[in-house]
């Protein structure tokens, strides 16, 4: 299946049942409090891409482009929110993404956008743009996922979702990878441009002619979120560091280590 087929098809990103929860029980209230709305919201992919499709359709009165949640939930009115909360695909979707751990999912993909948060404010780059891409980043394997069943499990068996080869592997098989697909679909839902060129280009940010900073940015959050996941010691964090693209940036591997989330949730192992 090619790039543009798998764009084509329709994706549901499952939600959080417990954030689904948590969300409907704040919305019920006679004055939702903005920041845990904000907090709950940014934490999944799935509602944060439905926020951010609504608050740039020009439906809901979005002139200009809406790049986080935090001005998704500015703009628009309580009872969109609850819809889009109430419509939130949980628990039997998770059957529809063959071969993926959802709980890791949602997991990695919270941790790369804080990552990509705190670096991008070391670079004076916009830190919520970052943060929606690092939330976004890895909605394409969820497409690879679902539309190469057949081919899944051993594309897993040679590497893990979330190893550092990941989008090697993938470009070999297929001729692409999550990258692209998830570009694809950022662009297809009419979000930012700049979003688009981040997801694009997140794996080999330098092979980019008009070299974006969001995607190095993304790249040193996405290298250091997949070594938590493999559990890599000093010695392979320094060996596997991107240094080419954090010399771009002025960011030695030091310095990106320091920005680790401070409370790292977790691993599967761990649970």
């Amino acid at each position: 299946m090619s790039v543009p087929e798998m764009q084509d098809q329709s994706l549901v990103v499952p939600s959080l049942p417990r954030t689904v929860a948590l969300l409907m029980s704040e919305l019920v209230a006679p004055q939702p409090q903005m920041a845990r709305l904000s907090q709950l919201f940014g934490s999944d992919p799935g509602l944060t891409s439905i926020l951010l499709q609504k608050a740039n359709d020009a439906r809901h009165g979005a002139h200009r482009m809406v790049f986080g949640v935090p001005e998704a939930l500015a703009l628009l009115p309580l009872p969109v929110l609850r819809e889009v909360v109430t419509a939130a695909p949980v628990g039997t979707a998770s059957r529809a993404v063959p071969g993926m751990n959802l709980q890791q999912f949602w997991r990695y993909s919270l941790n790369t956008a804080r990552l990509a948060r705190s670096l991008a404010g070391i670079v004076y780059l916009n830190p919520m743009v970052a943060y929606t891409a690092g939330l976004l980043h890895a909605v394409g394997e969820l497409v690879i996922h679902r539309s190469e069943a057949d081919r899944i499990h051993s594309l897993n068996a040679l590497s893990g979702t979330f190893a550092l080869t990941r989008a090697e592997f993938e470009t070999r098989l297929f001729g692409f990878s999550y990258a692209q697909v998830g570009a694809g679909l950022v662009k297809r839902w009419q979000l930012p441009q700049i979003l688009v060129e981040a997801l694009c280009y997140q794996a080999n940010p330098l092979d980019n002619d008009s070299y974006e900073p969001l995607a190095a940015v993304l790249h040193l959050a996405v290298w250091r979120s997949r070594a938590r996941e493999a559990q890599l010691n000093e010695r392979e964090l320094a060996v596997t560091y991107p240094g080419e693209v954090g010399m771009t940036l002025g960011l030695d591997i030091d310095t990106v280590l320091q920005q680790d989330p401070i409370n790292w949730k977790p691993s599967q192992d761990d649970e």
